[in-house]
């Protein structure tokens, strides 16, 4: 009987070691590239402007709207438009706030980019759709 209760036991606190291992292990194997989208209304426009922020290295005065492949800025009707738009890229969307300035309210939109399957050269095409600088 004695042995019966020391396996028992000893089952027992294996069990949770093993759950935190496996959880734990399953934290790493997620990986995401995050960028914030700031939405500003454009003055006498129902539309907004949209800037793109992935971590990319940028100037003081520098435009960082979004660009097509011509160079043109993306224009969205909404920051729900500009939402659909990355996440037909694939995007998930992560948390949002509003900021006033000036008595204009900038919409800020946090979202992700699982890199699980992914290859680097897949990556590499998905931000350089995320263009800000004009064609040169």
């Amino acid at each position: 009987m004695k042995k019966l209760v020391l396996l028992s036991l000893i089952v027992l606190m294996s069990v949770p070691m093993f759950a935190q291992e496996n959880a734990s292990s399953e934290k790493t194997r997620d990986s995401f590239l995050y960028a914030e989208i700031l939405g500003y209304s454009k003055f006498l426009s129902t539309k907004v402007s949209v800037t793109i922020d992935f971590g990319q290295n940028t100037t003081l005065f520098e435009d960082t709207r979004l660009r097509d492949e011509n160079g043109k800025v993306v224009n969205f009707n909404s920051m729900v438009d500009a939402m659909n738009w990355m996440g037909a890229q694939g995007w998930e969307f992560v948390q949002a706030y509003t900021i006033t300035e000036n008595d204009q309210n900038v919409y800020h939109w946090l979202l992700k980019l699982n890199l699980k399957y992914l290859t680097p050269e897949q990556v590499q095409e998905i931000t350089s759709k995320f263009k800000t600088k004009r064609s040169k």
